[in-house]
């Protein structure tokens, strides 16, 4: 009798192994988790977000250092200090000529001074914009 339901047993099991691997597949499609877009929005988002405050960061510290160097009389013709000044050049759009006190050095500091506030002021309302569209909190 042990027999029996052996022979009986594998032949059910056989016969449902081929509709069980195709149960199986089926299964495994809807088994995929679904994708959040709107986490996976958030995140982007969240990423240049930052990218974003990162690069402001960045140019803000440019012009300081172009300031620093300036009011500590650096040597013009060093290869870091030019450079900077240069990047520095680009990066303050149209402060560089704001205000024309008589002290060079003052210039500097006030005009430079100002277009690195306004890096930072600019990248973190745009953060702030990129996340709040992206979907992020």
């Amino acid at each position: 009798m042990a027999e029996h339901a052996e022979s009986s047993a594998s032949s059910s099991s056989s016969s449902t192994s081929s509709s069980t691997s195709s149960e199986d597949t089926e299964t495994r499609v809807a088994r995929r988790a679904p994708v959040d877009w709107r986490r996976a929005g958030g995140k982007v988002a969240n990423a240049v977000a930052s990218i974003v405050r990162w690069v402001g960061l960045i140019f803000a510290a440019i012009l300081v250092i172009h300031v620093i160097f300036t009011v500590g009389s650096a040597n013009p013709d060093n290869g870091i200090v030019s450079f900077v000044h240069s990047w520095a050049d680009g990066l303050a759009l149209g402060f560089s000529d704001l205000f024309t006190p008589s002290d060079a050095k003052l210039r500097v500091l006030v005009n430079y001074g100002i277009a690195a506030i306004f890096w930072l002021v600019v990248s973190g309302i745009l953060a702030k914009v990129i996340r709040r569209v992206g979907g992020a909190s």
